[in-house]
């Protein structure tokens, strides 16, 4: 079973539900923002009786599992090869990196509006005024307005390398533009992940057809617990429909490896699902 955000040939309104391998069922809620504002047992007793209107999945166009007032958050420097990597391209700041792996608060940051988020098959994008830029393929939590862990998806936080290692003030451009982050292509619920911290992550980016970078990473890797960056995210604010959390990446293209418009970028986490999308560079149109 997944979550999934969709519309249909007929309707432009999009549409929360749940999905086998042949059926989307409708969840009779509104948004899958209006699902994360109940409890984790209330989503689960949803989404096991769902029965509202079917759709055949081959006739539904899926979107970025998320909407309404829900925002997309991450954690950086949770393993130790973004760690590594963080350090090599820090002009005069690689300690800070060193310090924040090591440190008791870890590092969280604003990533993405609901409306600002591409889904399977839309484009991610890399800034016109970077050098630099590659996506970070990451498992990412789908917390309710208690957070709770009500399922998972994949997240690419698209990045610029360029930007952040000449200054980490400036990670905020780094991190946050129009294109910079994709979800999906559904989110698969908690309850049918039995060890979160066993899943394999696959980055593959294509350019002009061929392969030119590919790498696999576990969740094993992960410096930090779910629970340890959920009690600081929720520690001084509040997420009515609850927030998407990004748990960092492992998997970093070596220094100098750009993604350039025209690649295709694909990550797959065993038991989540597999996202793909094209990469343009500069601005999208919206």
């Amino acid at each position: 079973m997944d979550i999934v955000r969709f519309t249909t040939g007929d309707a432009e309104q999009a549409r929360a539900g749940v999905c086998d391998d042949e059926w989307v069922t409708e969840l009779g809620v509104g948004s899958v923002a209006e699902l994360l504002r109940e409890p984790a047992a209330a989503v689960r007793r949803r989404c096991e009786g769902a029965g509202g209107a079917r759709h055949r999945l081959g006739e539904v166009t899926l979107l970025a599992p998320i909407d309404g007032r829900t925002e997309v958050w991450a954690a950086g420097v949770t393993y130790e090869r973004s760690q590594q990597e963080r350090m090599k391209e820090s002009q005069g700041a690689a300690r800070l990196y060193s310090l924040v792996y090591e440190a008791e608060r870890p590092e969280l940051f604003f990533k993405s509006a609901a409306w600002r988020v591409s889904g399977p098959g839309q484009p991610i994008a890399v800034r016109a005024d970077s050098a630099i830029d590659v996506p970070e393929p990451e498992l990412a939590l789908v917390l309710n307005a208690q957070g709770e862990i009500c399922g998972y998806t994949v997240c690419n936080d698209v990045s610029s390398r360029t930007i952040e290692g000449e200054n980490p003030l400036y990670l905020p451009q780094a991190k946050i533009y129009l294109g910079s982050c994709a979800l999906g292509p559904s989110i698969r619920p908690a309850w049918e992940v039995p060890d979160p911290y066993r899943l394999t992550i696959r980055l593959t980016i294509s350019r002009d057809g061929a392969d030119i970078w590919a790498g696999s990473a576990s969740t094993a890797g992960l410096h930090r617990k779910f629970g340890e960056l959920t009690e600081f995210l929720y520690r001084a604010d509040v997420f009515p429909d609850g927030v998407v959390l990004a748990t960092g990446t492992s998997l970093v293209p070596e220094l100098p490896f750009t993604l350039a418009g025209g690649d295709v970028v694909a990550i797959a986490i065993d038991g989540i699902g597999s996202l793909v999308n094209p990469v343009i560079r500069g601005r999208p149109s919206r």
